[in-house]
């Protein structure tokens, strides 16, 4: 006898699996916005019962409300901040790379480097700002250098232990058909320590804004950590808060970049 097909069980069964598609899609996006929405409800919720002064607490509204008026003055001095957290990136790139690709090349190198690296890494970063500004002066080049040895140190170390991980047997194999060092490295040990590299890199894309903006409270005449400290001096909290807002979207721009940077090379190397 010859299978009987229910009418609209395929077409009941296709529209299932693409609802169940576009709620596992939408859910990474949906918890985020939701969970910031509860607190954001909760904090306009605290301030108006409580009555707190906006010089204490300013509510969500009111932070929402500074941020649409003074929108003109903070993009103004976000294209300061997030120029310099980019150029800091990419020298952090550049640096963390090859401190990466020197080390895992080297024992005697890594074991030279290393603890110094580590070693720096441990003095206060904020103590060490000023020694930027009389170093390279009151210029971007003190905030882009400072920036760039706080966000440094993620890249060299995941990129180091990706190289350092690479599975030897497809080494061993790469040799045996008389592969070049450099054949092995870009063909071999590179596309194992991606998936390092883009985790040190997304810690060091929040790592550079921060080192912008806390150079910018010591030696800039424009930018968020500039404006951040004229309006604490003034105490113009919502002001701070709406400059905070306009920190995070940098932030998330460049996270954001960073991701979108990952999914193109994973795709090239992959192909």
């Amino acid at each position: 006898m010859a299978d009987a097909t229910i009418p609209g069980a395929a077409t009941g069964s296709a529209a299932s699996g693409r609802a169940a598609w576009l709620v596992n899609a939408a859910l990474p996006w949906i918890l985020p916005i939701g969970t910031a929405a509860c607190v954001l409800a909760v904090w306009e919720a605290v301030v108006r019962i409580w009555s707190i002064p906006a010089v204490n607490l300013p509510a969500p509204t009111a932070i929402a409300t500074n941020f649409v008026k003074t929108f003109g003055t903070l993009a103004y001095h976000a294209q300061y901040t997030g120029a310099e957290a980019v150029g800091a990136l990419f020298i952090a790139i550049a640096v963390g790379t090859v401190l990466a690709g020197i080390m895992s090349a080297s024992p005697f190198m890594r074991d030279m480097l290393q603890p110094n690296i580590v070693a720096f890494q441990l003095v206060p970063k904020v103590a060490l700002a000023p020694l930027f500004v009389i170093w390279l002066g009151i210029g971007s080049e003190s905030r882009l250098f400072f920036a760039t040895f706080l966000s440094f140190f993620p890249i060299v170390v995941s990129t180091t232990a990706g190289l350092q991980q690479t599975d030897p047997t497809a080494i061993r194999l790469c040799r045996s058909l008389t592969a070049t060092s450099g054949q092995i490295f870009f063909q071999v040990r590179v596309p194992f320590a991606l998936p390092y590299f883009f985790n040190g890199l997304k810690i060091s894309a929040t790592m550079c804004v921060i080192g912008v903006v806390i150079a910018e409270f010591i030696s800039a005449q424009a930018g968020l950590g500039f404006y951040i400290l004229l309006a604490s001096s003034r105490a113009e909290t919502t002001a701070i808060f709406a400059a905070l807002v306009m920190l995070c979207v940098i932030g998330l721009a460049i996270f954001g970049a960073v991701i979108l940077a990952e999914r193109v090379a994973r795709r090239w190397y992959s192909g």
